[in-house]
């Protein structure tokens, strides 16, 4: 039985029953969530039956929409695992509130994005040719083995976080969990007992996986982008596309972490976890690292217009033509680099309200600049073409292609509200620990 003083029940009192009791307003959630996510089954289905001329992907453009998504969830899964393993390590104190949403969110984009690479497939039944037969050279095997490695790290990284709250709820008897939620916490809580000895192996062993997860990150984050930098394409063949993709991760990654703050902040009125000055110091992280992701976007343009290569030149003159993507690279860059700058400067903007806004704003850019990176490049023959239809050259995303790109958001928001639905997005133990400490510190200064 793990001992709990009275400060300590009074946050467990707070937390708890958002797990005890399934709220009406949950269920119609998840059910629309569901409904989505049949829509884009049905939308697949229909992808398997007629193929991908279904979608707007041809001889050309052979992606699209699909590899978009797969970039930004797994951006966002990165920055998840990222942020929450350099936290941890810096014992960064005001990190407590958000550290389990970003590991959360590891998780949830860590499995979504995925699946989108393998809609790209044309013969999914051959999927298990890519370990049985895997072309070493290329860097999409090397993806393959870094996700998955990386998504186990994240995973484990994730429960040893929650061993503690979950031994807790086993615990409390002043709980009314379900029977099922009674097994699941006493599974799951595996016998720990708040001992000396195994508080300290778990916290070595997080620290550890925080150690492996910071250069992993790293790195899985580089091999993503070398599925484009080591081709000879205008537009992708760049040295600077390994930290620019590094840096456009954790940006998105701190936008959805600001966006979630305010949904659980109003939604469990949890504003005495999820404060003010939680939302500006996470704008202020939004926008340092916003001026990185500036500047190598800055730099990738300049250099690739001050140049002037006959195909990195007809690449930028799409991007800037307000006939094709000139307004699309207008408002990607202006809502995803000077609106940040723009919300923190005055201190009358820095309301939580606003700056998730923002963040939302920045997270649609974030989306935006990776189809920019895609389609216009795919879009720009390197050999001139006679007697050719539009479609074959100008992508066009169909409603296939958009009913699964919204059955994977429903599926990361799905996965999200499942694992909250029995684990508590507040880290209760470190909270309870974080309230000792500071009476500790109170009882020292009086003696």
């Amino acid at each position: 039985m793990i001992p709990l003083s009275d400060k300590s029940k009074r946050i467990l009192d707070k937390v708890i029953p958002d797990l005890e009791k399934i709220s009406t307003l949950w269920k119609v959630w998840v059910a629309f969530l569901v409904a989505c996510i049949l829509f884009g089954l049905y939308g697949l289905y229909v992808q398997i039956v007629d193929g991908h001329s279904s979608t707007g992907m041809r001889d050309h453009v052979i992606w699209g929409l699909f590899v978009v998504n797969f970039i930004f969830f797994l951006g966002i899964s990165y920055a998840g695992a990222l942020i929450a393993s350099i936290f941890h390590l810096f014992k960064v104190r005001w990190r407590r509130p958000f550290i389990r949403i970003a590991t959360i969110m590891a998780i949830s984009g860590g499995i979504v994005g995925p699946i989108f690479i393998l809609l790209c497939m044309g013969r999914m039944d051959r999927l298990h040719y890519l370990f049985i037969y895997p072309r070493l050279q290329s860097p999409i095997i090397w993806d393959v083995f870094a996700i998955t490695t990386y998504l186990v790290g994240a995973i484990l990284f994730l429960y040893l976080g929650i061993i503690k709250d979950f031994a807790v709820f086993r615990d409390y008897k002043l709980a009314n969990f379900k029977n099922w939620q009674n097994k699941l916490y006493k599974v799951l809580g595996i016998n720990y007992q708040a001992t000396k000895s195994q508080d300290i192996i778990l916290a070595k062993a997080r620290n550890i996986l925080a150690l492996v997860l910071v250069p992993l990150v790293i790195i899985v984050s580089s091999i993503l982008s070398w599925i484009f930098g080591m081709t000879l394409r205008p537009g992708w063949h760049s040295t600077i596309f390994g930290p620019y993709f590094v840096l456009a991760s954790i940006y998105s990654g701190i936008a959805v972490i600001i966006i979630a703050m305010w949904i659980f902040r109003n939604l469990y009125n949890l504003q005495q976890f999820f404060t003010d000055r939680h939302f500006v110091l996470m704008g202020l992280a939004l926008v340092i690292v916003g001026a990185g992701y500036g500047y190598f976007t800055f730099s990738e343009y300049l250099t690739s217009w001050y140049v002037s290569e006959e195909w990195d030149s007809r690449v930028m003159e799409k991007l800037l033509n307000f006939d094709e993507y000139g307004a699309w690279f207008f408002w990607s860059n202006i809502l995803g680099i000077l609106l940040p700058f723009i919300v923190i400067a005055f201190r009358k903007l820095r309301k939580p309200i606003i700056i998730t806004w923002t963040s939302a704003l920045v997270l649609l850019s974030l989306w935006i600049k990776r189809y920019l990176i895609i389609v216009p490049t795919l879009e720009t023959p390197l050999l001139p073409l006679q007697d050719f239809r539009p479609e074959f050259v100008h992508y066009s995303a169909t409603w296939v292609e958009w009913s699964l790109t919204l059955a994977g958001i429903a599926s990361f928001l799905l996965m999200f509200s499942l694992i909250t639905r029995f684990v508590p997005i507040i880290p209760v133990t470190e909270l309870i620990g974080e309230e000792e400490e500071a009476d500790n510190k109170k009882i020292l200064n009086l003696i």
